[in-house]
């Protein structure tokens, strides 16, 4: 053959044998090995997780053998002498697309006009969305107590409550998605506003407990609890508050006029041994005043946990870090 070189025989063989010796290469093998290992570590981190979510949520199933929650929920308003605030929280929340009816409780002397239940119909039924209808509902109660928020409701047609005061709103998909978590936890509670009890000890051994504010919660991470003025829970726990929660407890909330929220989430973990749910949520306060915002509200609460832990003879409530955030809204995980 002229003009050229002469292949040696077997040259395709040849090639083969140096692509496979090149892919055989120390740099080649340390690669694929890392690659092993990654996958490795992922199953194992994807094991533990579950494990994880499995011990710290362990209320996945319906309460009581009942069947899981009937569509939908019930929201409970909270109010007193605040019907502008009434109608702003109505309006919103009978906006919300999984909203089955709305029950006001009501603690004022007089009973709510004709013309306040008719405006608030109409606002609801104006704001319903997907060709539903958000009932309105009125609770009377002759007596003026914060236990009245939590009176049993043998009438509701859901098993999920929001429990919510009449000057706190968030959005609708917030709402929507902490109703998604209660439903895989039906037996905790799950909310947006978190707090914490801490233990302390005296120079002498006593030990005692606090209320811990959302300040500590932001610094810490860890909270116990989280308020009614914002959150989620069977209702079943309506009838356990009314009726089988040590009535010394009820009484101490009529007379101080303070901690109902407190007592239910005492009530919630001495029946599961579990804690609450946070969930993360913007929530706006349109109101501005209320119980809070009186002089030594932490020295109050810190006396009522320290006064529920003795009447309940221990302190059921549980500590805990997890908060549960829609990945879908948020980008920082």
């Amino acid at each position: 053959m002229k003009g050229g070189v002469i292949p040696p025989a077997g040259g395709r063989r040849m090639t083969q044998r140096a692509r496979l010796l090149l892919w055989s290469s120390p740099a080649r093998l340390l690669k694929a090995k890392l690659l092993l290992a990654s996958c490795v570590v992922f199953a194992v981190v994807l094991i533990m997780g579950l494990a994880f979510s499995a011990a710290i949520w362990p209320h996945h199933f319906p309460v009581d053998g009942q069947p899981q929650a009937r569509r939908g929920y019930t929201i409970l308003i909270n109010t007193f002498k605040r019907n502008d605030l009434l109608k702003q929280s109505v309006e919103h929340f009978a906006s919300c697309s999984r909203v089955d009816s709305i029950h006001i409780i009501w603690s004022e002397a007089d009973p709510p006009s004709d013309f306040l239940l008719a405006c608030l119909r109409r606002v609801a039924h104006r704001n319903s969305r997907d060709g539903r209808i958000v009932e309105i509902e009125f609770d009377l109660n002759a007596e003026d107590s914060l236990n009245n928020r939590f009176k049993d409701i043998p009438e509701l047609k859901t098993d999920a409550v929001l429990s919510v005061d009449d000057d706190v709103l968030f959005p609708c998909a917030s709402v929507d998605f902490a109703f998604g978590v209660w439903q895989s936890a039906p037996a905790a509670m799950v909310g947006f506003v978190p707090r914490m009890h801490w233990l302390y000890r005296t120079s002498d051994g006593e030990e005692y407990y606090k209320y811990g504010g959302w300040w500590t919660v932001w610094w810490t991470g860890t909270y116990s609890m989280v308020l009614t003025k914002a959150a989620f829970f069977h209702r079943k726990y309506l009838g356990l508050y009314t009726n089988h929660m040590p009535a010394a407890i009820r009484d101490y909330v009529t007379k101080n006029r303070n901690c109902e929220d407190i007592a239910m989430s005492f009530l919630v973990a001495n029946e599961t041994a579990s804690p609450p749910v946070w969930v993360k949520g913007a929530i706006r306060e349109v109101g501005s005043s209320g119980i809070s915002s009186l002089g030594s509200h932490n020295e109050r609460r810190s006396q009522c946990v320290k006064d529920f832990a003795a009447l309940y003879g221990r302190m059921p409530l549980v500590a805990t870090t997890v908060k549960a955030i829609d990945g879908r809204r948020s980008w920082l995980w």
